[in-house]
């Protein structure tokens, strides 16, 4: 819901450092890895609890997401750059909710349905992206993208404000896993219905 709108705040900045990794021979696969890296490391900060230090991780790796897209707009997109993207997005939001279980068991349930409800975001995301690809169907609401990209409530910016909120007050997670995960079944129900209106033709 609010990435287009942050996307307008931030994208100066990041296409002026992505123009400058460009020119230094960085591609885009390169910070797309590294920031996966670096995403991941805030997997056992999770798990020990060490939440300060997962938020950080967390952060740093939304940053560098943000700026593969720079670098890729200078340096050359590739189709394999944009399906890299979406795999260590999709891998990254599920670790943060599968390792912040592990490192309380007890709130196994919510991060369980929470899960549950990122595929029924993602799955409605994708499928509706490889349809709009078929008729030829584009979007720069959220930039140039590798593929079209349907809003909804929680999208990046509403996900990575939940992360926050996990790291920032790490026992309000089942409160805010079952809420979340709730939004997350709207949105999807709202992809289905727009598939619909559009695709069945």
């Amino acid at each position: 819901m609010l990435d287009a709108t942050l996307r307008r705040l931030i994208d100066p900045s990041l296409d002026r450092i992505g123009a400058g990794l460009g020119r230094r021979g960085i591609g885009a696969d390169a910070v797309t890895l590294a920031g996966f890296v670096i995403g991941v490391a805030s997997f056992p900060a999770l798990a020990m609890q060490a939440y300060p230090a997962a938020l950080v991780l967390i952060l740093l790796n939304r940053v560098m997401d943000g700026l593969d897209g720079a670098v890729a707009r200078h340096a050359g997109a590739t189709d394999f750059g944009g399906y890299l993207d979406v795999v260590c997005d999709f891998l990254f939001y599920s670790g943060v909710v599968f390792f912040f279980a592990a490192g309380r068991p007890e709130h196994a349930l919510p991060a369980a349905f929470l899960i549950f409800s990122f595929v029924g975001t993602g799955s409605s995301f994708l499928a509706y992206a490889i349809f709009a690809a078929k008729h030829g169907i584009t979007t720069q609401i959220r930039g140039a993208k590798s593929l079209y990209y349907i809003g909804g409530l929680t999208e990046g910016t509403e996900t990575i404000a939940l992360f926050v909120a996990f790291c920032l007050f790490p026992d309000a997670f089942p409160w805010a896993a079952w809420g979340f995960g709730g939004l997350c079944w709207v949105t999807t129900a709202a992809r289905v219905g727009a598939a619909a209106r559009t695709f069945r033709a």
